[in-house]
């Protein structure tokens, strides 16, 4: 029975990094008839990792869009106050009379011409 040295276990490391890098590692540890399950592993690890990234994408904008309309929200309040404000006879009136307009509300209902 052969002992391990520590220089033993260093050459191993070695060795199986070189493997890795000419990509035999898999072939030295007889793992070849497992080479299409491997393979299909990391593809569906790579199709969760993708689909994660598409996930986080559509939410980051989807947090985007939020803010956008809660900020168009706030700005057709007030614009909906200004109009309601607007749209009183007595502002009406009043701006017209600043303006030098003669505009005035009629006295009288409106007559009909023709029927």
């Amino acid at each position: 029975m052969k002992t391990w040295k520590i220089a033993d276990i260093g050459l191993f490391f070695k060795n199986s990094f070189r493997a890795m890098l000419k990509g035999e590692f898999l072939l030295r540890l007889n793992v070849g008839r497992y080479f299409i399950h491997i393979a299909y592993t990391f593809l569906l690890f790579g199709l969760i990792i993708w689909f994660s990234l598409m996930i986080e994408t559509t939410m980051s904008k989807v947090e985007k869009n939020k803010a956008v309309l809660k900020e168009l929200e706030i700005v057709h309040s007030q614009k909906v106050f200004e109009v309601v404000n607007v749209s009183r006879r007595s502002s009406v009136q009043e701006m017209l009379e600043r303006m030098g307009s003669q505009v005035t509300e009629p006295d009288k209902p409106a007559a009909v011409v023709k029927k």
